[in-house]
């Protein structure tokens, strides 16, 4: 099967002060049609980063760069501005991650659903105004013809985030990119926001590119998943094998951090991960872990690994093989 969207060694810097920033270094994925791929790693990895370079949403100071960037066999590379305005918003949407930044405060909910129609398929307003009732509706908001001659600030975080998630289905979407959707959310809405989307994402046949640090979430949505850290993706694997067996020794530090019902015991520490993340400004020497990791030897600090593949779909990145890292066990950090 064709994979609908391919991304080979996609880089994003950006210049500061201090020299230049490197955001996301070299990262490749592909997603296929109707798969959950969910972009896992803490804060500052170079998630947010990976989705706005796929969307051609970065800012103006930033460089984007890679080998491939296709949509649908369509190298997104090449794209003018104009041409790529044609796909936003159209075959490809993106859920940003705080609704209440991302929804201008000046227009109703209705004027900015109905935009999106009325860019990309020319209809009337009684055909924008009907799809937008109906979508409103599909993602769980009551009264639906009301609410769309309300403001963004009359609606409460979950409502509004329903809103983002509509907008996002307005056009019917291949893909969609969904960044931390649930974060400003609570437990209860949060289970219900996933529920929704991966019921929608059936539904529409639509294919998903999930960002978030909660393995929790992962466990639960997830087809495949890439592990980032530092501007890398540093794992790939179903979240099956890797939740069965972790590789890269940053994964396997994110997992210790997660109490397992039934085995972690009450008052028991959870396991961290020492150090701190290396500065993503200037040259980058060896592996990015390696000052974090119990592991490494004299060449991590002085080599960047490569991606070892384990199968087609599943890799990591590290110097250590995986027979090496059998025998050293599942529980990497002390």
């Amino acid at each position: 099967m064709n994979a609908l969207l391919e991304v080979a060694d996609l880089s994003v810097d950006i210049p500061v002060a201090a020299g230049e920033l490197h955001a996301v270094r070299c990262i490749s994925f592909a997603v296929q049609p109707g798969e959950t791929l969910c972009l896992v790693g803490e804060s500052g990895c170079g998630k947010s980063m990976t989705a706005l370079a796929i969307m051609d949403l970065l800012p103006k100071v930033a460089r984007r760069s890679g080998k491939v960037l296709s949509f649908s066999r369509k190298s997104l590379l090449k794209l003018s501005e104009r041409e790529m305005a044609d796909i936003r918003g159209d075959r490809m949407a993106m859920i940003f991650q705080e609704p209440m930044t991302s929804l201008n405060p000046a227009y109703t909910i209705g004027n900015q659903l109905m935009e999106v129609m009325f860019r990309h398929r020319g209809v009337g307003r009684g055909e924008a105004r009907q799809r937008a009732v109906f979508l409103l509706e599909k993602v769980g908001i009551r009264a639906a013809e009301s609410r769309l001659n309300q403001y963004p600030h009359q609606l409460s975080g979950g409502l509004r985030q329903r809103v983002m998630i509509a907008m996002a289905l307005m056009c019917e979407p291949e893909l969609i990119i969904a960044d931390e959707p649930t974060t400003a959310l609570d437990v209860t809405i949060q289970a219900q926001i996933l529920h929704l989307l991966k019921n929608l994402q059936r539904e529409f046949h639509m294919a998903m590119i999930l960002i978030t640090h909660d393995l929790g979430i992962v466990a639960r949505v997830a087809d495949r998943l890439a592990v980032m850290y530092a501007g890398q993706i540093v794992e790939t694997g179903t979240a099956r094998e890797v939740f069965a067996n972790p590789m890269h020794p940053y994964t396997r530090g994110l997992l210790s951090c997660i109490p397992v019902p039934g085995k972690t015991k009450r008052g028991e520490f959870l396991g961290s991960i020492p150090g701190i993340v290396p500065t993503p400004i200037g040259q980058t020497l060896g592996c990015s872990f390696h000052n974090r990791c119990s592991w490494a030897r004299f060449d991590c600090a002085r080599q960047d690994p490569e991606i070892r593949p384990l199968s087609l779909n599943r890799g990591y990145r590290c110097h250590l093989g995986p027979e090496v890292l059998k025998k050293k066990g599942q529980a990497v950090l002390p």
